[in-house]
């Protein structure tokens, strides 16, 4: 197999797909590495795009890791097509909706709502994607390597189908993780915190998952809920995680918004110079940026916004990491091997309206600080105020039910230092779906 590689960001430790599952490094073990698998193409990459069809997972197939494992396990392309096609329509028979590219748009209203008058305001919209969501994007990937190496029979597929699927979350992560399972017919266990909203968990339940409520018990770091999960992948559970340092093909996920971008950006002849996304795990902006990373590689685009990630009051670990990394001129490689210098847990339990980026850790920060640091951008607090007042306003201008996380990037904007250096273009992400 020689079209696609897999290695160890933080510590270099190649994995082969075909005898090993590519998502948690296995060199960590608790080391001070920042142990986060990826997926790196070998030159010649194959075009962006193949074919005309709008399900993601079928455009983008030849930038994928388990379509590469599929060819090099000697199955046809039309065997991955209908892998593909298979799982999407259990999908939607499940949730209503397959994988389909969602909007892109400008909206001046929203700007001039947010004080940018004359600024290009381009809005993603995944608030109808598989689960309300783009958390859906992340685990596909990995449930198409998962259904191509049982299709090869690969030999670490031998009992594969035996083993439960497990993630941390208390929202999107897990209501994506229960709809992807459910149409995959998977045993899933969901683990989360005990102030989870009661339409999730009845949703969950609903769905088949197996729920576990997490208690955060005084004086222990970090997050119960994850802590509780990777007791279950210890003892043979799969990660069905989105967080990088878990399951690193799940960010390979959230390339395929990166690509999109790339692609309806180009369409629409624009050209933002920022993009503000909010940050929780930090899987999304990775995937996201890498994702476009790749579509200026293959032509598609001719140059990456400045990223610039946003944080509430209650958590900012990433804006921590990336004050400490900025004041210290670190290296992106010094980082990876000191992780503890920068990432740590938050230590008080966080509260925000955006209570869908309340990690206690930003799980794939690495990648973010790598981009921010390569593109000029920046970490952002915003407040609690900007929170609710960049929600009323979307949901107001767009009329999209946008939570108060899905537009929590657009908090960003309304931050003094973004006012005062007036943006010509921006692009921003409606990521997910008000619940009631």
């Amino acid at each position: 197999m020689n079209t696609v590689a897999v290695t160890c960001a933080g510590c270099g430790r190649a994995v082969d797909p075909m005898t090993e599952v590519p998502f948690r490094c296995p060199a960590a073990t608790g080391d001070d590495i920042d142990h986060v698998l990826a997926r790196r193409l070998i030159p010649p990459a194959p075009p962006l795009v193949d074919g005309d069809s709008h399900n993601p997972f079928l455009r983008y197939r030849r930038q994928l890791l388990a379509w590469h494992v599929a060819i090099a396990a000697g199955l046809d392309d039309s065997v991955y097509e209908e892998i593909a096609e298979r799982l999407d329509a259990a999908i939607a028979g499940v949730d209503g909706r397959g994988f389909r590219m969602t909007p892109l748009f400008r909206s001046d209203v929203l700007a001039h709502r947010l004080g940018h008058d004359g600024m290009a305001l381009w809005i993603k919209d995944e608030t109808d994607n598989v689960s309300g969501s783009h958390k859906a994007r992340h685990l596909m990937s990995v449930l198409l390597y998962l259904h191509v190496a049982l299709a090869a029979r690969l030999p670490l597929a031998d009992g594969l189908r035996f083993r439960r699927l497990a993630i941390a979350s208390c929202g999107n992560a897990a209501l994506a993780a229960a709809v992807l399972a459910r149409a995959a017919d998977w045993p899933l266990d969901v683990f989360i915190p005990t102030d989870a909203e009661t339409t999730v968990v009845v949703r969950l339940k609903e769905l088949g998952a197996s729920v576990h409520v997490c208690p955060r018990p005084p004086g222990t770091p970090g997050d119960p809920c994850v802590h509780a999960y990777r007791h279950a992948v210890q003892a043979g559970a799969l990660p069905f995680s989105v967080q990088g340092n878990q399951n690193g093909l799940a960010v390979e996920g959230g390339y395929t918004l990166g690509w999109e971008l790339a692609e309806q950006l180009t369409a629409n002849h624009a050209t933002p110079d920022s993009l503000f996304i909010q940050v929780g795990g930090g899987a999304l902006a990775s995937g996201v940026m890498q994702g476009m990373a790749e579509a200026m590689s293959d032509g598609t685009i001719e140059s990456l916004p400045r990223l610039f990630a946003v944080q509430t009051e209650g958590a900012w670990p990433l804006v921590r990491a990336w004050r400490t990394f900025s004041t210290q001129n670190a290296s992106v490689a010094d980082a990876a091997r000191h992780r503890s210098r920068y990432m740590r847990p938050w230590e008080s339990t966080p509260h925000s309206i955006a209570h869908g980026i309340l990690d206690d850790e930003t799980y794939d920060w690495l990648a973010v600080v790598d981009f921010m640091t390569r593109t000029g951008g920046d970490a952002l607090i915003a407040a609690e105020t900007d929170f609710a007042a960049a929600n009323a306003a979307a949901k107001e201008v767009t009329g999209i039910s946008v939570s108060a996380t899905g537009s929590a990037g657009l908090a960003g904007l309304l931050a003094p230092s973004i006012r005062s250096a007036k943006p010509a273009s921006i692009i921003a992400l409606l990521t997910g779906r008000e619940r009631s």
